[in-house]
């Protein structure tokens, strides 16, 4: 690979109660960049560790002989916002992220490179092969892939994976919050840029233990219409809020048909209050599609 220049790398790196870890991953960053005649700033964020990774961290900025910066939160605040303090602080024309965990192999970062240079992309993902995760976290990370995929129609093997590379114009122009980091491909396609993804070693945990939890798939599912809703119905809410409104009305007249039906025939109701759940089902469609045209009424006002 071509010797590249400081301003054009940088690498984005958050990092949570990884004291043990981030060590052996300068390290190891620091092997690939003198074998690969690489030069890069490393951008380490302490999302509000409670261990020893402040300490160490900025131990290591002092003792490194690579370019090492580092941001420190007072407060745990999630790796959407700690990779949005990153893109904030790089200067390079490619920006790297990679976890700190070592499960992200900093010897694929060459690959991630080429891939993002030869395809003219704005991002490439990698896709962890083969997978070192426990099963139930690959059999969820399959589910939500193939159902974000279904949706949003960006079909990635492993969207989630923490370890891609961007153009600096593509991270200039993402604003993360809450869980919004699982949906980056979603979103860097959504703003007119191409996508690409490409396999990359992956590493069982060494150190401490994963972030991962069930408490995440409903967060996910939320976040995910939030994503639908910024990339596909933005400018036309009415979209959105009817089409899940007319599902609740819809099902609302449904239930109250059956009750008049099962009622005329002086059948037995499957279950209790049909009226007041086919009520509920056709109020809560007619606010839904009040809700887009209020916010049609909005978009009309401000573009005026």
């Amino acid at each position: 690979m071509k010797t590249t220049d400081l301003s054009t790398l940088s690498i984005v790196i958050p990092a949570y109660n990884e004291a043990d870890s981030v060590p052996i991953l300068l390290q190891q960053i620091q092997s690939v960049l003198e074998t690969e005649l690489l030069s890069a700033e490393i951008i380490f964020i302490n999302d509000g560790s409670t261990d020893e990774t402040r300490e160490v961290l900025d131990a290591l900025a002092v003792a490194s002989t690579l370019k090492v910066h580092v941001i420190h939160f007072r407060s745990n605040r999630g790796k959407a916002e700690a990779l949005t303090a990153g893109f904030q602080h790089a200067t390079g024309n490619i920006v790297i992220t990679m976890d700190a965990d070592l499960q992200d192999d900093p010897a694929e970062i060459p690959k991630l490179i080429e891939t993002l240079e030869k395809g003219n992309y704005g991002l490439v993902s990698g896709w962890k092969y083969p997978r070192k995760d426990p099963f139930e976290k690959r059999a969820f990370s399959y589910v939500f892939n193939r159902v974000t995929a279904m949706f949003t129609g960006v079909r990635l093997h492993d969207m989630n994976c923490g370890f891609k590379a961007y153009r600096a114009e593509v991270v200039k122009d993402l604003y993360l919050y809450g869980d919004l980091h699982r949906y980056i491909p979603i979103l860097v396609h959504a703003a007119g840029f191409s996508v690409g993804e490409v396999k990359v070693k992956h590493h069982p945990r060494r150190f401490g233990k994963s972030k991962y939890g069930l408490k995440r798939i409903p967060k996910g599912f939320f976040d995910l219409l939030t994503v639908l809703f910024l990339t596909k119905y933005k400018k036309r809410p009415m979209h959105f809020f009817a089409g899940i409104g007319s599902l609740f009305a819809g099902t609302g007249i449904a239930v109250l048909l059956t009750g008049c039906v099962l009622k005329f025939l002086k059948t037995d109701l499957p279950f209790q209050f049909p009226w007041l759940v086919g009520g509920f089902g056709i109020l809560t469609g007619i606010l839904l599609s009040a809700i887009g045209l209020l916010g049609e009424l909005l978009i009309a006002l401000r573009n005026e």
